[in-house]
């Protein structure tokens, strides 16, 4: 009797917080299928009175949603791609290479894990202008091309790939970059999968750097298009908004989707050795 009460306090528990989870998700596209007066009705409703696909339209037809869209995947990809590289290839000297300093500047990525994104948001507004990078790609991709989790990240795994296997490739002839490309890199995909769909998710999401960094609007990101134009006048267009947020939300939720095994293999075995 008692393990079915744990059996049943435990499924309690998981169903609880599964509905505390997906249940703003759902509530969001369900309101992004009602009419706007529905979406501000008191009390609220879950399920729509009236289902309708004006929201969608809407959308479509107010914005300029393929070049925001374009913009979005531009620099989320770009983003994703160099903390791919850059990160790997950091991770790789730090727990791989024995240089000198290599313990001091650990000792610096851990420092910088620790320092809130804001503190450095003016400083990097600021030399990103002076080197007129404003409103360009260069400009929101370049500042997060590589951070301290994702070498953090990379780092961690790499110290379980054991030793041998490096030493036995370096006395056979072949060079660090040859090691680090046919040995390290296959074995890191669970970790460099886990690390891409983080950086994604983070580059699509992003609001407030491309709302600052972006001053027209052919170089809006999706989040930042979506926000200025639902907003009216006098109101808010709260179905647009949530027509949008759906949206936004598909690609990162198909990636996800796609590569979940790795991305659950790699938070699982990144920091153990």
């Amino acid at each position: 009797m008692s393990d079915r009460l744990a059996r049943f306090f435990l499924y309690s528990v998981l169903i609880t917080g599964l509905l505390i989870v997906v249940g703003p998700f759902l509530w969001m596209l369900f309101s992004s299928l009602k009419p706007e007066g529905e979406i501000r009705s008191v009390p609220p409703t879950w399920l729509p009175e009236t289902w309708t696909l004006a929201n969608y339209r809407d959308l479509f037809d107010r914005l300029d949603f393929p070049r925001y869209f374009a913009n979005s995947m531009i620099v989320a990809v770009l983003v994703t791609a160099g903390n791919l590289l850059f990160c790997s290839l950091l991770g790789y000297a730090l727990a791989k290479l024995d240089f000198p300093g290599r313990r001091a500047l650990f000792l610096i990525v851990l420092g910088m894990l620790m320092v809130p994104g804001m503190v450095l948001f003016v400083p990097q507004f600021v030399l990103v202008s002076n080197l007129g990078l404003a409103n360009s790609y260069a400009g929101l991709v370049l500042p997060f091309v590589a951070g301290p989790f994702g070498v953090f990240l990379m780092r961690q795994f790499l110290l379980q790939i054991p030793d041998d296997l490096i030493e036995a490739a370096r006395i056979d002839g072949a060079g660090e970059w040859r090691v680090f490309w046919r040995i390290v890199v296959p074995l890191c995909r669970p970790a460099l999968t886990t690390l891409g769909i983080l950086t994604f998710l983070s580059s699509w999401n992003n609001f407030l750097w491309p709302l600052v960094v972006a001053t027209t609007d052919d170089m809006y990101t999706l989040p930042v298009a979506l926000a200025l134009y639902s907003i009216g006048q006098n109101r808010i267009y709260y179905g647009l908004l949530l027509a949008g947020a759906v949206v936004v939300v598909i690609p990162v939720l198909l990636v996800f989707l796609a590569l979940q095994r790795h991305f659950m293999r790699g938070i699982a075995t990144t920091g153990f050795k």
